[in-house]
């Protein structure tokens, strides 16, 4: 029965999070509210962390790792299954009727629209993680807080270096001030 839940589950987040991986946080968020023996908040930003720093899509690697946590890896697979099923028959479906598509101007328009949501969802994203990773007990974290603000200005101000820098330096931080005093 887990798995079928697992499958359903993830079935309707891969549906409805239009816009790429980031935009599975607020469904993911909401089903950790649900379903807490599942996985909890704290347990996204891990996901969301390991998502990022591995290779493939961001929101099927966080499909992988919540059923995983679930029910195994057999939970991983098949909520990774439900998470690409509604994006696999939509393709299947635009392939079919590509030229009509293309030319709606309905559905041009259509995700045109789409585009505030997808900013909405990102944002929400952003701030849940945030509250998480930032701020504990109400308060702000200062040091993470100011690291946080560091990187990000650096990574703002030097564009060119390659990703895995700014991975490996945030992670060589993080673990830094993991380490007992």
């Amino acid at each position: 029965m887990i798995f079928l839940l697992l499958f359903y589950e993830f079935f309707k987040i891969g549906l409805f999070s239009i816009g790429g991986g980031l935009t599975t946080l607020p469904f993911l968020y909401n089903l950790a509210e649900k379903r807490p023996d599942w996985f909890t908040a704290k347990n996204i930003v891990d996901m969301l962390a390991i998502s990022e720093s591995t290779p493939g899509p961001i929101g099927i690697n966080m499909a992988t790792y919540a059923g995983f946590l679930t029910a195994g890896p057999f939970g991983g697979l098949i909520a990774t299954l439900g998470e690409v099923t509604p994006s696999v028959i939509i393709i299947c479906i635009i392939a079919r009727f590509l030229d009509q598509f293309d030319k709606n101007p309905l559905v041009r328009d259509a995700f045109y629209g789409l585009r505030a949501a997808v900013i909405g969802l990102i944002i929400f994203a952003a701030s849940k993680v945030f509250s998480v990773t930032l701020f504990k007990a109400g308060s702000i974290r200062g040091l993470e807080t100011l690291l946080f603000f560091i990187l990000l200005g650096l990574a703002l101000k030097f564009r060119k270096v390659h990703p895995l820098i700014w991975i490996v330096l945030g992670a060589a931080l993080g673990l830094l001030l993991k380490l007992p005093s």
